[in-house]
């Protein structure tokens, strides 16, 4: 065979369908590891690739797709990683011939990294590199780089490639309808920043059908010269008998592989229920097409030769950000009391179920009298039906005309939702955020209830200082900057106080303005810690949480995680009567207050069972 930077620039090459969607129609059920296949069924595997060669495939992609570190530890398999990826390689090989070229497939790690999760690029990159270089070994002829939505993490991608090796590269994004990446990144932004990465060839697959894919194209091809490749879903998928069936009929898919290869597609092929029959009247419109078999005007960009090496390329256009953001004791009082030096209080309330509000929102106008700066709102309370945190916030301040400190988690909601939702918190006034990952967990009236986090609070961090820089996940403008005071969490009492200081010092660099500790009980132990913060320069506002009773108290120290209560405060807490006991957890969150307010900027006072007694205790003692 010619090499394959010839044949793509000579004639319209057809790659390969769905594998996945071919070995579950064999039967494999979806929650193994089809990766796994190559090794402990290289001959399903095999039969599948023979069916898309036989149907006319010019590249059949290994059956390696999820075949990296992390996504192969889930099923306890990272330690085959090498075996799968090289076999993968090898069954292909053996399946092509001398008819069809093997792309090494390569998804996307599973993970979030920087900035939106907690896994660096390099780190990223190494594990690209380690399934590269066991692709590289198995034979493939070229990468096909498929279904990202994050440019960083295809951008670590690719440089794993080229670290190794020189073969080709089609890298594809996935999309929205719209247009834009899962994450909101436009193709004029990710196919220029594509091709200045060094891949060979640009394109999109999966996640939306020919007729959506086809617009994307379209504006790709609006923005960059190189060759660029389509591989649709058959349509949406639909649900038969508790079954998906992606139900676009091989000759519509052939009819939008006509109109793909008018705006520069030279690589047409198809994704999620994607079979034999469809790639064979793909095929089969390729070849009516006339020209198809001849060199076009659509080249690669002259001198863009690729650049190799863990600093060849900065991080991705969609990290970019548009400009300053407003000054921080511009934002909210809160804001201009810490940026002035201020002491400030924040109360903690908590939502209540079901749909009444009053109570709560005469609780924030007490604390309101009583001079508090801000009444602190947790988010997603796992214990039933409770108002929003959001919600609550905007009430409250709507209607106790009181500031709050929304906490606001990533768990349970995506990137995307995220962004939504806080664009919306800001357009009702809400500017105080205290950002956190969010606990997971199968607790509450909903024990079968799942966590599911998308990004991290670094990654959190990141998103909401883009906003206040103007422009949203994706890169694009907002207009106007956002206002938000950003707050970020910190636990003196974390069990690897090394790793707690990591990860604080990434949400310093993403963009935090103040900081909020978990509950503070060792105070000694809290003022070593806030020696090792210090170089920050942050404000810092110290938690408070009154024990309500001794058995409160053993709670506190025996089951939350990353707690610790001095044995002289429990000995208080077990000494005292029943009746005395939530007067006793008084007097000691009292005396903890007065202890470190010398040296921190706030106190934020939290109750357990939502009753704000305790609380106004704390503050009388403030005076």
């Amino acid at each position: 065979m010619q090499p394959f930077i010839e044949a793509l620039d000579s004639r319209v090459l057809v790659c390969d369908g769905a594998v996945g969607t071919m070995l579950y129609a064999k039967g494999v059920f979806i929650n193994k590891s089809f990766d796994a296949l190559n090794v402990t069924s290289p001959e399903l595997v095999g039969e599948v690739h023979r069916e898309y060669v036989r149907a006319g495939a010019d590249i059949i992609e290994t059956n390696t797709f999820g075949a990296n570190r992390t996504k192969l530890g889930s099923f306890g398999l990272g330690d085959r990683l090498h075996a799968i990826n090289v076999q993968g390689a090898r069954i292909a090989r053996a399946a092509a011939g001398a008819q069809a070229y093997v792309a090494g497939s390569i998804g996307p790690l599973g993970i979030r990294i920087e900035p939106w999760g907690k896994t660096g690029v390099d780190q990223a990159r190494d594990a690209f590199e380690e399934q590269v270089r066991a692709l590289v070994e198995g034979g493939v002829d070229l990468f096909i780089l498929e279904t990202f939505r994050d440019l960083n993490e295809i951008g670590a991608a690719i440089d794993a490639v080229r670290r190794v090796s020189g073969l080709p590269i089609i890298a594809q994004m996935t999309t929205e309808e719209d247009g834009n990446t899962l994450d909101g990144t436009p193709p004029e932004r990710f196919a220029p920043e594509l091709e200045r990465r060094g891949a060979t060839v640009l394109g999109v697959n999966c996640a939306v059908g020919p007729a959506p894919m086809l617009e994307t194209i379209e504006r790709m091809a609006a923005v960059t010269r190189l060759k660029l490749s389509a591989q649709p879903n058959a349509g949406r998928p639909r649900d038969v008998e508790g079954r998906n069936l992606y139900l676009c009929s091989p000759e519509y898919m052939a009819s939008y592989a006509r109109r793909f290869i008018l705006h520069q597609v030279r690589v047409v092929g198809g994704c999620c229920g994607t079979t034999p029959e469809h790639i064979r009247q793909i095929k089969a419109a390729v070849r009516s097409i006339p020209g198809t078999g001849a060199r076009t005007a659509v080249e690669s960009v002259p001198g863009t030769a690729v650049r190799t090496g863990p600093d060849a390329h900065p991080v991705g256009t969609a990290s970019k950000i548009q400009g300053p953001p407003v000054p921080r004791e511009q934002k909210s009082r809160l804001a201009h009391s810490l940026a002035r030096g201020r002491f400030v209080v924040a109360v903690e309330v908590v939502a209540p179920r079901g749909v009444e509000h009053a109570e709560v929102i005469a609780q924030a106008r007490a604390l309101k009298v009583r001079g508090v700066d801000a009444i602190s709102i947790s988010d997603g309370y796992r214990t039933g039906a409770r108002i929003s945190g959001l919600s609550l916030a905007v009430l409250i301040e709507q209607q106790a005309g009181v500031e709050t400190l929304l906490h606001y988690a990533c768990r349970d909601r995506n990137l995307i939702g995220i962004q939504s939702d806080l664009l919306g918190a800001h357009a009702m006034g809400l500017r105080n955020v205290m950002l956190i990952t969010g606990d997971p967990g199968r607790v509450g009236d909903y024990p079968d209830a799942t966590a599911v986090f998308d990004v991290d609070s670094i990654g959190l961090t990141n998103l909401v200082s883009r906003l206040n820089h103007g422009c949203d996940v994706g890169g694009q403008t907002i207009g106007a900057p956002a206002r938000f005071h950003i707050g970020v969490s910190v636990n003196p009492a974390a069990p690897n106080v090394d790793e707690e200081l990591r990860r604080f010092e990434y949400k310093v660099e993403a963009g935090a303005e103040f900081v909020v500790t978990r509950p503070i009980f060792d105070v000694g132990a809290f003022e070593r810690f806030l020696k090792r913060i210090e170089p920050a320069r942050l404000p810092v506002v110290a938690g408070i949480l009154p024990f309500e009773s001794a058995r409160h108290a053993e709670f506190i120290a025996n089951e939350v995680p990353g707690t610790s209560v001095p044995e002289e405060l429990l000995q208080r807490m077990r000494r005292a009567s029943p009746d005395e006991a939530d007067r006793e957890g008084a007097a000691i969150a009292r005396e903890i207050a007065e202890r470190l307010r010398a040296n921190v900027q706030g106190l934020q006072i939290s109750t357990t069972s939502g009753q704000i007694e305790a609380s106004l205790a704390v503050i009388d003692t403030l005076g």
